[in-house]
């Protein structure tokens, strides 16, 4: 994808035995406003939540427990961690989006360091 936006899409794994149930849902949020909203103010999310460009998360404010995949440049994940509210995550050097979920949800869809995802946008932001 040569210039991300706001939207909505479906994410998949590359080339694996992890088919993520033949796409998840996905929110994408590029614009400054919708990265720094997030997931604030939220009960939960269906699906996962693309913050694109950035290379690290809070959780400060949050109403529930989130799991954070750090990715590269072409959407290799570096790392996946476990953040309850209240916490600041350390930025990674190599990231250059985040995806986040609701805790539990990464380890369920297989999601770990060393995956190659790939997302195919589905529709313009709600």
């Amino acid at each position: 994808m040569a210039r991300w936006q706001n939207g909505t899409g479906s994410l998949h794994a590359a080339g694996t035995g992890t088919d993520l149930g033949g796409g998840l849902p996905l929110e994408i949020a590029a614009s400054y406003r919708a990265r720094a909203r997030g997931l604030l103010g939220r009960d939960g999310i269906e699906g996962a939540l693309l913050l694109t460009p950035a290379s690290g998360v809070h959780t400060f404010r949050m109403r529930f427990a989130i799991d954070v995949a750090y990715l590269s440049r072409d959407l290799t994940v570096l790392a996946v961690r476990t953040m309850p509210p209240g916490r600041l995550g350390r930025p990674r050097l190599r990231a250059r989006h985040i995806l986040e979920a609701e805790a539990g949800a990464m380890e369920k869809w297989g999601v770990r360091a060393g995956l190659r995802l790939t997302v195919e946008p589905t529709g313009p932001a709600r």
